[in-house]
Order: C-alpha cells, then sequence, then structure tokens
C-alpha cells in the first residue's frame, strides 16, 4: 500500500513539473552613483546671516530633485576651501557649487575640478579666469546703484561719502562699488574715506568708525557692503549719539537691518530674494550633474572667457516700502521686523 501511494505522489509531482516553467530570472542592474546625483557645496563662511538661508533652501531644493548635497564651510579661510573642493574631487561628486572666499585663489582648483568632468557653479560669487558652467548671482551693478540712488535722494549734490566695504578679493565688491560710483559721479559726490573689511568680518566695521570718527562725523553718508557691516557701523554711531544722524545703506535684507529702517538709523537695505536664487542654483545643479543642458543664458566675462551666467534683480528697501516688499513677501515676519517700535 505505501509503495502505492508513494508511486502517486511521484506521478503527481511530474504532471506538476511538466506544467510549470522555470521561474523567470529577473536581470539586476547595480546602483550606480549617477542615480542618485551628488553635489558638493561649498560655502566661504557662514558670518553672512543669509548664507545660512541659501543653505537651507538649496539643500532642499535638491532633495526634491532626488539629489544629495554635502554641505562643507570654509570659515573664511581659502586654503581650507580648496582642500574641501579637492576631497570633492577626490569622492568624485557629480557638481560643485561654491561661495568663493577668494576671486581668484580658487582658479585652480575649479579647473582641476573641471578636468576631472565635474561641472562647476559659481554661486552669487565669481572665481575669475575658471571657465564655470555656471556664474548665477544678482545684478551687483545694480544693488550699488540702488544704494547710491538712496543717498543721492537725500544728500545734495557734492555731498561727502564713507564707502566700508567688503574684501578686495571678493569681485562682488568691484561689481557693486562700480554700480554706486556711476551714480554718485553724475551728482558730484565726494568720497572721503574708503576701507575693506577683511573676511566681511562686520567688527572690522566698527572699529574703522571709532578710529576715523572725526572724519566720519562730518559725513553725510556711509556706504556699507552689507547689512552686517551697516549694523556695527551704526553701533559705533549709536555709542557716540550720531545714530540716524548719518545715512547709512546696506544690502541682505537681513533682519536686524530691517528693525534698522523702522527705527531710522538705516537708511536702504537692498533685499536680494535668496530663495529664487538657491532654488534657481539647486535646479541647475541637478540639471549639469545629470548631464542636461541648462538652455540659453545671458554670458559674463570671467576674465578669460565668457561663460554661462544668471541674473536676479535686486530691490531697494526702505522705511516707506518695507511692508510690501519684505513683509508681503514672507522674508521676514511683521513682528519681528517691528519688534524694537516704541
Amino acid at each position: 500500500m505505501m509503495r502505492k501511494v508513494i508511486a502517486v505522489l511521484m506521478i503527481l509531482s511530474v504532471l506538476l513539473c511538466a506544467g510549470c516553467s522555470a521561474p523567470e530570472q529577473k536581470e539586476v542592474t547595480p546602483t550606480t552613483k549617477n542615480e542618485v546625483c551628488t553635489i558638493g557645496l561649498s560655502f566661504d563662511s557662514f558670518v553672512i546671516e543669509r548664507w545660512t538661508r541659501d543653505r537651507d533652501i538649496f539643500v532642499s531644493t535638491a532633495n526634491e530633485l532626488g539629489a544629495e548635497v554635502n554641505v562643507q564651510s570654509a570659515g573664511g579661510d581659502v586654503e581650507t576651501q580648496i582642500s574641501q573642493i579637492k576631497h570633492f574631487i577626490e569622492i568624485e561628486v557629480d557638481a560643485i557649487v561654491i561661495i568663493t572666499a577668494d576671486a581668484v585663489a580658487l582658479t585652480d582648483v575649479l579647473k582641476e575640478a573641471k578636468g576631472k568632468g565635474i561641472p562647476v557653479i559659481c554661486y552669487d560669487r565669481l572665481v575669475m579666469n575658471a571657465d564655470a558652467d555656471l556664474y548665477i548671482s544678482f545684478d551687483n551693478e545694480a544693488v550699488g546703484k540702488q544704494m547710491a540712488e538712496a543717498i543721492c535722494d537725500y544728500v545734495d549734490d557734492g555731498g561727502k561719502i564713507v564707502e566700508i566695504m567688503g574684501p578686495e578679493s571678493d569681485y562682488n565688491v568691484e561689481q557693486v562699488m562700480t554700480g554706486f560710483h556711476s551714480v554718485c559721479d553724475e551728482h558730484d559726490m565726494n568720497i572721503i574715506l574708503q576701507y575693506n573689511c577683511d573676511s566681511w568680518k562686520p567688527e572690522l566695521a566698527y572699529d574703522f568708525v571709532n578710529e576715523h570718527f572725526d572724519e566720519i562725523s562730518k559725513a553725510d553718508a556711509i556706504m556699507c557692503g552689507n547689512d552686517a557691516l551697516a549694523g556695527e557701523a551704526i553701533h559705533a554711531l549709536a555709542e557716540r549719539g550720531y545714530a540716524g544722524k548719518i545715512y547709512v545703506t546696506g544690502q541682505d535684507g537681513d533682519l536686524e537691518a530691517c528693525q534698522r529702517l523702522v527705527e531710522g538709523t538705516q537708511l536702504i537695505t537692498v533685499y536680494k530674494p535668496v530663495e529664487k536664487l538657491a532654488q534657481l542654483a539647486a535646479e541647475c545643479a541637478v540639471k549639469l550633474a545629470s548631464g542636461e543642458s541648462l538652455g540659453e543664458t545671458d554670458k559674463f566675462y570671467d576674465g578669460s572667457r565668457d561663460i554661462p551666467y544668471i541674473a536676479i534683480e535686486p530691490s531697494a528697501v526702505t522705511r516707506e516700502n518695507l511692508d510690501s516688499v519684505i513683509i508681503a513677501s514672507g522674508f521676514h515676519l511683521r513682528e519681528e521686523v517691528y519688534m524694537n517700535e516704541g
């Protein structure tokens, strides 16, 4: 009986196998680094308030597009930033985005990256002669013009102006000053003092105003390269009872600068929509990392050749249009901007 059962089972097994084909073998494609592109993002430093906002928006946008971002900060040190870029090259990132500490010192290492087939984006600040795949920034000459126009609205032709700028190694400084002087020259303004703050260190503006106060007290306006420098210049003026008596300009739309507009100690900040810049830069970085074309762009001469260029227009912000530009856009909250209003 047992033999019959075994025989039946064997027959059934054979029949079942005959009616079934072998399971299909699925082809397994190994994961490659191109499936999730990696972007190396190196900041000069986070001394300037806006950079953390730029970072967060860039990373968020890139992540939404399926990219990973390796964020580094050089702490304002050029050699550190060069080392970071070399590290990006070694780990074979798919694109490098650089907020440069120096417009010249990083040229060779970015050329090295391009030689390895890694596309390079100069974010906000240009690296000269690097043949970058994209330079994306704000219209910096327009920034300078807007500062000067605000001053000239309040100061008679021939007035006295002090300039406290960022480092000469930052090419943006040159562009801003070109725009600023183009307007000042039309109104015969007198530039009585000029100073460049190394690494955009705000405390240097404070020291400069204190050390040259006798001359600065006779000025009609102080042009500051950004809101952080403006804040320290105004701090020094306030200690001597001069805050609000000398017009002060800045740029970036920092929260404290907007509060100073309300208080009347700062004349203007130039608002630059960093959300738009960071989002667009991230989109372009992912395209380049994926081997896609950016399409038609403007061109900018980097010292040796014309490179793709995208410029975003800034907006002059004073006490009069603070609500419609800064608050309406959601850049800062109304309760934060007006928190010091008495």
